[in-house]
């Protein structure tokens, strides 16, 4: 099938959409309006003229706020909406999981980072069934590695990767998930970090790459040398894609945007060779927020990272691996 930059035959996959209205880990109300701007802004056609089955699952229903736990008490003081976001991360991982043990590639539409805690989740739990290494690349301006001791603001989409990655004093927002080993998580385009929150990224051991270095060596080449890391055969790569990774000057409609993120053409270079590797099995999009934006600008240019994700190319070039 030709796609619409003129180009190429794509490897077909089923797509399924599900939408996550929630905010309740940010602090700037908006996120839950994403899912319906990235319908807006043509995402399911965009895929599908890229020659994929695309289901849109609809919007995961608000779950009810867990309550009644005293761990989960314990940590209303210090995390902001914790009960909201243990309804949300245990109705999303269940959602999620059954997503996953189908064919295919589970996209989940935000709502803020917080979601990541259900999908990621989800996703390490099919690894570990499937015997695959569960590796999550984190595209974010933000280590999302806080706890709520470290916090400043007690908003949970900072403390996504120290929850999945096991902190213990995370663990009542849902108890008995598999960890994701730090060592599997690689940060890409940080350029904001607290500072005890520098101390936790270094002791856990996670891999990063900072925009400094970036600038210094290119998107390309260490997007290279991430994805050469990989084996095939083993990998469940899960792509968590934060809106604030870009530029906000590219895309304006997030509550946390810091100056200096990817190009417009470092970030769809990024999505290409993703694409180009034929490994990613889930992707998380976030903290979309429209009341931000700017007459659906980050939406659109988020539907079309998307479309590289999976196929979009200037030129015919075939994937290196088949997609699931």
């Amino acid at each position: 099938m030709v796609n619409p930059l003129g180009a190429s035959e794509v490897a077909r996959t089923e797509i399924s959409l599900i939408g996550v209205p929630m905010e309740a880990g940010a602090g700037v109300r908006g996120c839950t309006m994403g899912p319906a701007a990235y319908r807006a802004a043509g995402l399911v056609e965009a895929l599908r003229e890229l020659g994929h089955t695309v289901r849109d699952e609809g919007d995961l229903p608000v779950p009810r706020a867990v309550g009644g736990e005293a761990a989960l008490n314990a940590l209303s003081d210090r995390c902001r909406n914790v009960r909201e976001i243990a309804g949300w991360t245990r109705a999303l991982h269940d959602r999620a999981y059954a997503l996953m043990k189908r064919s295919g590639v589970p996209v989940f539409l935000g709502g803020d980072h917080a979601l990541a805690m259900g999908s990621v989740a989800a996703a390490a739990r099919i690894a570990e069934e499937r015997g695959k290494d569960l590796v999550v690349l984190w595209l974010d301006a933000h280590a999302d590695f806080n706890t709520p001791d470290t916090s400043p603001s007690g908003n949970m989409h900072g403390m996504a990767l120290a929850y999945l990655t096991g902190d213990p004093s995370l663990a009542p927002v849902m108890e008995d998930i598999m960890p994701v080993d730090p060592a599997r998580v690689h940060l890409f385009g940080l350029r904001s970090i607290d500072a005890q929150e520098r101390q936790i990224v270094d002791a856990r051991g996670a891999t990063v790459s900072d925009m400094r270095v970036i600038d210094e060596f290119g998107a390309a080449a260490l997007m290279r040398d991430f994805l050469a890391s990989l084996d095939p055969a083993k990998t469940h790569l899960h792509v968590s894609l934060d809106v604030d990774f870009l530029d906000p000057d590219l895309a304006p409609g997030v509550g946390t945007a810091v100056p200096g993120g990817a190009t417009y053409r470092e970030a769809h270079l990024v999505m290409e060779l993703l694409a180009e590797s034929g490994l990613v099995r889930s992707v998380d999009l976030v903290e979309l927020n429209p009341f931000l934006d700017e007459r659906g600008k980050s939406a659109r240019l988020m539907t079309e990272l998307v479309a590289s994700l999976f196929g979009r190319t200037i030129l015919d070039r075939k994937p290196l691996r088949p997609t699931p």
